[in-house]
């Protein structure tokens, strides 16, 4: 999908902030369209069907929450959030509601644009994956979901079964966060999502066995007291 096939959604109450983000995004080829409340942002997502939201949390008449709530139950289309509260729990809230990603006020647009272009990506993904094979590179590391093999540099490397399910779940989400509750509810089951630490320590493995510098990692990012990124190329 090219910018000029992309149609942006602006639901925010600042017009400040909305008109720099329209001469932001128009200038890179998208279409844009904006609404200032809660209410006229649900009708703009219902009627025009964007291929992208950038919300605001801070709505007069609702909390933007709402609208993520409201729009995962009928749609995937990608949610970025962009928001003057920059608490993590504010962050998880947005994310664990379906949110795809998170920029805090201010932000710079060379990095809300890079957002924008990885959620596009992944929901061209999402929309392709039943043709798509099952087969997964990155770095120095390939592998394939079906067979749950991975090579790194072309040696085979032997990852535990937790250690592939938390691999494949980010795999099947580049660019996207994933907060530690969600990660944990789909690795571990829906017990286990008061247990952040499983994710920290196999997030850990995975980085000595995958990256090339665990302490620094390239491709399995940290999204801190939030959750975690697979790099989107």
């Amino acid at each position: 999908m090219s910018s000029s096939d992309s149609l942006i959604a602006i639901i925010e109450d600042e017009a400040p902030i909305r008109r720099f983000l329209r001469a932001s995004l128009t200038v890179e080829g998208f279409r844009v369209a904006e609404a200032a409340t809660a209410k006229d942002g649900l009708r703009l997502i219902t009627q025009e069907r964007p291929a992208l939201v950038l919300l605001d949390l801070g709505l007069p008449d609702a909390d933007g929450l709402r609208i993520i709530e409201e729009v995962r139950q009928w749609s995937a289309t990608p949610i970025i959030i962009l928001s003057a509260r920059g608490e993590e729990q504010s962050k998880v809230e947005a994310l664990d509601a379906g949110a795809d990603d998170y920029l805090t006020k201010p932000f710079g647009v060379g990095e809300l644009l890079a957002r924008i272009r990885v959620a596009l990506r992944h929901a061209l993904h999402i929309g392709n994956e039943d043709r798509e094979t099952t087969t997964f590179r990155f770095g120095p590391v390939r592998g394939d979901l079906a067979e749950r093999r991975v090579f790194v540099n072309e040696k085979e490397v032997k990852l535990t079964k937790l250690e592939f399910d938390l691999l494949a779940t980010l795999v099947r989400n580049p660019g996207k966060v994933l907060t530690h509750r969600y990660l944990l509810k789909e690795v571990w089951g829906p017990y286990a999502v008061e247990e952040p630490h499983y994710v920290r320590v196999f997030m850990a493995n995975l980085r000595k066995k995958l990256e090339r510098n665990p302490s620094r990692p390239e491709y399995l990012l940290t999204e801190q007291g939030v959750g975690y990124r697979m790099r989107g190329e």
